[in-house]
């Protein structure tokens, strides 16, 4: 799992439609310290997340897991909220 910050959200009038009625979120990985690190990146959001919200997301065959019973095309899922993050 990996560490980030929602920065925005997707507006899509056009979507595969395994995608119709979920959440694009623009996402920003970040270190231990919430410093970017990468560039940001589209991710699936499971969770109804909002801008600044901190998030741990998965990617690869961990990001289609997060559907149970679907198989979505996603590269990048959003799984959880982090409430408290102590480096």
């Amino acid at each position: 799992m990996k560490f980030g910050e929602v920065i925005g959200k997707v507006w899509a009038t056009q979507k595969d439609k395994q995608l119709q009625g979920l959440k694009l979120m623009i996402l920003q990985p970040l270190d231990e310290n919430r410093e970017p690190i990468g560039r940001s990146l589209v991710a699936i959001d499971t969770i109804n997340t909002c801008g600044g919200d901190l998030v741990f997301w998965v990617t690869g065959g961990e990001a289609m897991l997060a559907f149970k019973g679907k198989k979505i095309p996603s590269d990048a899922t959003i799984v959880g909220f982090i409430d408290r993050l102590d480096v």
